[in-house]
């Protein structure tokens, strides 16, 4: 995951946006705090959608999870404990995060503290789907009951053109029930690919030849309502990036 704004003092120059052209920042979270996401979603999120069952269990994916920080937020911020023995019969709520970056996943192996609920896979959603079919399959579940994918469709769109970027959300569709979407402006897109040429880096190969511009969250908005059977139920506003976090559904 990354971000388009970014001080020049926030990091040096070789941790910087355009060092990282897959968007795996080893230092996200320090200048992109997962409160800043957290802060926009009702903690209630699951049992508004349904998902407060006893005796079933809630999956999550979080698609390019980078070191983790976020995705043990987020469960935290949504999944209560239980408070005593008669409440542990609950739905339980698993999570999984994925990155292709392996570095990043072995730190957040490392550093996960509820391993249990909680699991961490290096993977390359491009080029490799059938991690997520085995996990679903490991938990009797034919598709995801919730899908995060936050601040990484730029990323997919500058490596994989436009093909690449509409087979991730039709991919992400067809394997999820409700779909949480935060996709970079196209302001970002320039941003990105200035820092690349700055640090003497070949251009993204897609950048000058993308025909999906402008407005991005619209255009994602459209393909998965036309031609992926879901539908835009809310929007959670926009972070402080000016980036809309917005929830699909299945139809």
């Amino acid at each position: 995951m990354a971000t388009c704004s970014l001080s020049n003092d926030a990091v040096d120059e070789t941790n910087e946006p355009g060092a990282a052209p897959y968007g795996n920042f080893i230092n996200y979270y320090t200048f992109n705090p997962p409160e800043n996401r957290l802060s926009l979603i009702p903690a209630t999120l699951l049992q508004d959608l349904g998902y407060s069952d006893h005796h079933q269990t809630t999956l999550i994916l979080d698609v390019g999870c980078n070191s983790g920080e976020l995705s043990i937020a987020f469960y935290k911020h949504l999944v209560q404990e239980p408070a005593c023995e008669e409440e542990s019969g609950r739905r339980k709520v698993n999570l999984l995060g994925f990155d292709l970056d392996e570095t990043l996943i072995r730190r957040a192996q490392q550093t996960n503290p509820l391993p249990s609920s909680i699991s961490f896979i290096p993977l390359d959603i491009i080029k490799d789907t059938n991690q997520l079919q085995d996990y679903l399959k490991q938990h009797g579940c034919s598709h995801f009951h919730l899908c995060l994918c936050l601040a990484v469709t730029m990323w997919v769109h500058l490596n994989h053109g436009d093909s690449g970027l509409l087979q991730l959300l039709s991919h992400l569709a067809s394997i999820s029930q409700h779909l949480l979407l935060e996709a970079q402006p196209w302001k970002c897109y320039r941003s990105a690919a200035r820092r690349l040429r700055k640090l003497g880096r070949s251009d993204f190969d897609h950048f000058k030849t993308l025909k999906i511009r402008g407005d991005i969250a619209e255009h994602a908005r459209e393909h998965l309502e036309r031609h992926c059977d879901m539908e835009l139920v809310q929007s959670f506003g926009s972070t402080a990036w000016d980036r809309k976090l917005l929830l699909f559904k299945k139809r």
